[in-house]
């Protein structure tokens, strides 16, 4: 059998062959007439039959072509669908409208508890690649390195798109690494700006859960005008937030302040609040305001200027570790009825495209350059650094991360006539690609170690914690280090070139070349794919492909590192608190445990499906397989007293253990989509749209790679990638997933209902008896729409409308009085939410 680095290389070679006789072919005909030009999906009248969605994404060329006709599975998402979710962000947007789409609700801790991972097609979000208005679009600088669900990622962060601003989505359900470039292995999500360019709305929405809590106030505002007499147009779009926390906490049994001297209960645990854990449910206040711009002024006919970007400022007050005043760390001169510490994250985030598009002698072209950052403030307030004794503040400065990307492009396209029964079109382009990572250090008194020992001086405290040593750093979070500080770029060039062709009246066959190069250890990439489709009869046809592909590891996992005080679960049940340090892959500790440079992890994926369209019925059924080499993923935590001595002869004394990242595992995921639509329009009873869709994917591990000889020679005992890490990876989201619903119009009134059944997961132990399985669960939404008159809108509605919440855990795997519903569910912990709105069209 092949390996799967051997079938890339038959693969490459297969391409570049294929690629040089079509270029030479190409090139010894005469060119067509001008390309037809694509139509927007958003001004599609929405009476119109399903088949005539006209989709960009997925084919480099200006060829007008539908989800019908498309050799790949992709899928329009308009904003009317979107708007009619009541959901408050894109993430959670996309969560009831995308089968194969799923976020935890709490996948861990960090500002991943803050800023949610999320997952397609069983992969986490590295793996898709987000574009707007066809553009690559920046990642977040908060990289998810305590999460269990799609931990170590850094995805784009959707959130901070305003979904008014949104005219469609296009969902490329296929892997398109050799059109796009990195990160485009299990899709592709392109979010296409609203380009009408007149008029306006203002939205206000009101809502709340249905136990309490979780307050939202949303407003919602955007304005066209049209600029010149040519079809320019400046459009603004803009929305603020404001949603409290809903804490789903259960009360601590039992005692807990210290015990008075006498052995008796002290008093005030009569009164005082045993809810300790704020940081369980939804944890975050949240201030959010997104803005869009989306622009384009004709200049003459071959040619036209465009620019967009958007900008966003988010403020995050997060509960985390909630502490009883007998813990170690609550000094009871500071907090002598205990604490909860709170994690503030203050996020400014911007990206700007600007470019010109034309045709000059014959070819369509487009120059481009866009530039991008999420900017993150880190701080800390209600908690303390106990090392420091009763002098410690109570608020702190945690850090800065930062990540910049600056893209510029360059892409061309051209229809031949080559005697087949459509014209050959053929895409190329250059990209020129910059990144930069930087994490910058916090304040001292936020990570450095004070040397305080709680005295014996005969209070209730220090009867029970005199003379031990409280940890060093903030308690629950610490801040950055100088030695944890890095600032870290690189550069990438590529090109691309992509062609096909109609070769028969029924049958379309292309194909994608696409080479990199990153000047860092990512190296060289060359990545390629072929895609067909066959009309077996009309309306009936069969598609398919196979592409190469990859995904540069990110500076963020390349040069991450935080130091931070940790607490786990044994294999006894019994919870473990130590001091930890996250090490980047190049620093000298790091090697001397094993540590290698990171490599681009390689995929090989396949796709097979079948599409039916007639009339306004459409049924797609595509099944696929994702094969990926050298995956990265976080260690285990390395601990003992043969690392903790290698970490000390390094000058880190107070470290217990540490873990980074590392190509360790070979994958592959198996999976099917199956979609389906159908449109009924009655003469007394309305329009029915009804809407059908299923998603199920399973993961293997197909080799874990041995541990290094560093770790060999510490032992036996040591673990790279363990028990626990695996199940995260191939069970901790659901299986499969379900989504029915229907939208009726009916005069004045429009009701969108939908059921979505998620499959079953588990939250896995460090052994099998700790294992958490949940089961399947219906989660339904409502909105009710009536258009008062032909501006003024009113809508009433709910997600998760019979307030459904996930099996309860068993009291014997409850710590804290937290954790009453584990922590992975994909719809919440915060059970129902019900809102209000009403939207004003101008």
């Amino acid at each position: 059998m092949f390996s799967l680095t051997s079938r890339l290389s038959l693969f490459k070679s297969a391409l570049m062959v294929t690629a040089s006789l079509v270029a030479v072919q190409a090139h010894a005909t005469e060119p067509v007439a001008d390309a037809v030009a694509v139509p927007d999906p958003a001004t599609v009248s929405a009476d119109a039959e399903i088949v005539t969605e006209v989709v960009v994404t997925g084919a480099r060329s200006a060829r007008a072509r539908t989800v019908a006709d498309s050799p790949v599975p992709i899928d329009v998402l308009g904003s009317a669908q979107l708007r009619a979710t009541g959901a408050t962000g894109l993430k959670d947007v996309l969560g009831s409208l995308i089968p194969s789409f799923s976020q935890p609700a709490q996948g861990g801790g960090g500002t991943s508890a803050s800023v949610r991972p999320i997952a397609i097609r069983g992969l986490s979000g590295d793996y898709l690649l987000v574009l707007v208005n066809g553009k690559r679009r920046h990642t977040t600088s908060l990289i998810n390195n305590l999460s269990r669900v799609s931990g170590g990622s850094t995805p784009v962060d959707i959130d901070l798109i305003p979904t008014n601003a949104i005219g469609h989505i296009e969902v490329l359900r296929d892997g398109a690494a050799a059109q796009y470039g990195s990160d485009a292995i299990s899709g592709v999500l392109n979010i296409i700006l609203d380009k009408v360019p007149e008029g306006g709305s203002y939205d206000t929405t009101l809502g709340q859960t249905f136990d309490g809590g979780g307050i939202l106030f949303q407003q919602a505002l955007s304005y066209a005008t049209p600029v010149g007499d040519k079809g320019g147009f400046v459009r603004l779009s803009g929305e603020a937030k404001y949603h409290t926390p809903a804490y789903r906490a259960i009360p601590v049994t039992g005692n807990i302040y210290p015990v008075l001297a006498n052995g008796s209960a002290d008093p005030r645990e009569a009164t005082h609040n045993h809810i300790l854990q704020h940081g369980y449910g939804r944890s975050n206040r949240d201030v959010i305001f997104n803005a869009a711009l989306n622009s384009e002024l004709p200049i003459h006919e071959d040619l036209t200027f465009y620019t967009y970007g958007t900008y966003s400022f988010r403020s995050i007050k997060d509960a985390r570790g909630g502490y009883a005043p007998n813990n170690v760390a609550s000094l009871p001169d500071i907090y002598p009825d205990g604490f909860q510490a709170f994690r503030r994250i203050e996020e400014n985030d911007f990206q700007v495209s600007a470019g010109f598009r034309g045709e000059t002698w014959g070819w369509n072209w487009d120059a481009s350059s866009s530039l991008g950052q999420d900017h993150v403030r880190l701080d800390a307030e209600g908690t303390l650094n106990p090392s420091l004794g009763p002098v410690s503040p109570t608020e702190f400065y945690l850090g800065t991360q930062i990540s910049s990307l600056w893209v510029n492009n360059l892409d061309i396209d051209r229809g031949f006539n080559v005697g087949l029964s459509g014209p050959l079109q053929v895409a190329l382009g250059l990209e020129h690609r910059w990144e930069q990572f930087e994490n910058k250090a916090g304040e001292p008194d936020s990570y450095r170690n004070g040397g305080y020992i709680i005295p014996k001086d005969g209070t209730p405290f220090g009867i029970l914690n005199g003379g031990k040593i409280p940890p060093a750093g903030l308690v629950s979070f610490t801040g950055t280090t100088p030695d944890d500080a890095a600032k870290l770029s690189r550069n990438n060039v590529a090109a691309y070139a992509d062609i096909g062709a109609d070769i028969l009246k029924n049958w379309y066959a292309g194909l994608a070349v696409r080479a990199e190069h990153y000047d860092d250890s990512a190296g060289d990439t060359v990545s390629g794919k072929f895609s067909t489709r066959y009309e077996i009869l009309p309306g009936i046809a069969l598609r398919g492909g196979i592409n190469s592909g990859f995904r540069a590891p990110s500076l963020a996992q390349t040069g991450f590192s935080t130091t931070q005080n940790t607490s786990s679960l044994n294999a006894q049940g019994q919870i473990e608190t130590f001091q930890s340090k996250f090490l980047p892959v190049n620093s000298p500790q790091a090697v001397l445990l094993g540590a290698e440079p990171l490599k681009p992890e390689k995929s090989l994926s396949y796709t097979f499906g079948a599409t039916f369209e007639r009339g306004n019925a459409r049924l797609t059924i595509d099944s696929y397989q994702i094969e990926i080499d050298d995956r990265i993923v976080k260690t285990e935590q390395l601990k003992g007293a043969a690392v903790q001595a290698i970490l000390a002869s390094q000058g880190f004394n107070d470290l217990a253990s540490a873990q980074y990242f590392t190509n360790a595992i070979d994958t592959y995921t198996r999976g099917i989509d199956v979609v389906g639509e159908y449109t009924w329009k009655t003469e007394n009873l309305g329009t029915f749209r009804g809407t059908a869709a299923y998603s199920s994917n399973q993961s293997k591990i197909l080799h874990v790679i041995d541990n290094p000889p560093e770790l060999v020679t510490l032992g036996a005992n040591y673990v790279l990638f363990g028990r626990q890490a695996q199940q995260d990876l191939l069970v901790s989201s659901p299986k499969d997933k379900v989504i029915l619903g229907v939208d009726w119009s009916l005069g004045d009134f429009k009701t969108n209902l939908k059921a979505v059944r998620y499959g079953e997961y588990t939250e896995s132990g460090p052994v099998a008896t700790a294992d958490q399985h949940y089961p399947s669960a219906w989660i339904t939404d409502l909105d009710i729409s009536y258009a008062v008159n032909s501006r003024l809108t009113l809508s009433v509605g709910a997600n998760n409308l019979f307030n459904v919440y996930p099996k309860e855990r068993p009291a014997s795997v409850l710590y804290q009085g937290s954790g009453l519903y584990g922590s992975f569910s994909p719809y919440g912990l915060i059970g129902g939410f019900y809102y209000t709105r009403a939207s004003l069209r101008y």
